[in-house]
């Protein structure tokens, strides 16, 4: 029997990844730590600073690994398209792509037409784009992985979240569909949903947060970094399709 070291190596080592949103949050954690597997990780983020001290921390890991970062919005279609130009320059192809760029809203009774549309874009679009572009680019390839990191909204369905859940039901929907569209190419799709977890979506202070986090009421960005890692390293007979994941005190 291979041990879950063996399977790294295999399914994550050398391999060619892209994280939407890895700058903060879950997007910064899995980078980190799939690059410490091994991984070669390409990310990108809407903010230059944020891109930068993710880069160097990744550079400061004791593997050496490359990485390359890039400022894009997956709610602009430009963007999603100079992204998979650097994909292509760099890479030659992609083998894991990771969605987890999304933004935060409330309910529909709040804001407006322009900021629901770019939520949509964001936490909807934007995950159908860069599936559809990875896609082309995995066919080639032997059992490539894409994760779409949705969240529990999907079906807890919170009060006074109603734009949120939307785009979170959505994502359910299509990484369910979308499974069954590729699994034929050798293509794995995972759908990881998480509780609340201490990431720039939860409004609370940090020092609010870091309590929740010590009472086992929020998880942290790498809980969710090493679900990402046990869904890419099963073997290839085997998929994670749907993995739920909430602290242990949060009772819904």
């Amino acid at each position: 029997m291979n041990d879950f070291n063996s399977l790294i190596n295999e399914h994550v080592a050398g391999k060619r990844v892209l994280i939407t949103g890895g700058t903060t949050g879950i997007g910064r954690a899995a980078a980190l730590l799939l690059a410490a597997h091994g991984a070669k990780i390409m990310l990108f983020g809407r903010h230059r600073d944020k891109v930068d001290e993710t880069l160097a921390e990744i550079m400061s890991l004791e593997r050496e690994t490359i990485c390359y970062g890039m400022v894009a919005d997956t709610a602009n279609r430009e963007d999603i398209t100079r992204v998979f130009d650097m994909v292509d320059s760099r890479f030659c192809g992609i083998d894991i792509l990771i969605n987890n760029a999304a933004v935060a809203c409330q309910s529909i009774m709040e804001g407006n037409y322009e900021d629901w549309h770019y939520v949509v874009q964001t936490n909807l679009i934007g995950y159908m784009a860069c599936c559809h572009e990875a896609v082309k680019r995995m066919e080639e390839n032997s059992f490539s992985h894409i994760v779409n990191i949705g969240s529990m909204s999907a079906d807890v369905r919170e009060e006074n979240s109603s734009v949120y859940v939307a785009t979170k039901s959505a994502i359910q929907g299509f990484s369910e569909a979308l499974r069954k569209e590729i699994n034929p190419l050798g293509i794995k799709v995972s759908l990881i949903e998480p509780g609340a977890a201490d990431t720039a979506m939860q409004e609370d202070d940090a020092a609010k947060k870091k309590e929740q986090v010590k009472q086992f009421e929020m998880l942290k960005g790498e809980d969710i970094a090493w679900s990402i890692l046990f869904c890419l390293a099963q073997p290839k007979r085997t998929d994670i399709v749907k993995l739920q994941i909430r602290p242990h005190l949060q009772l819904i």
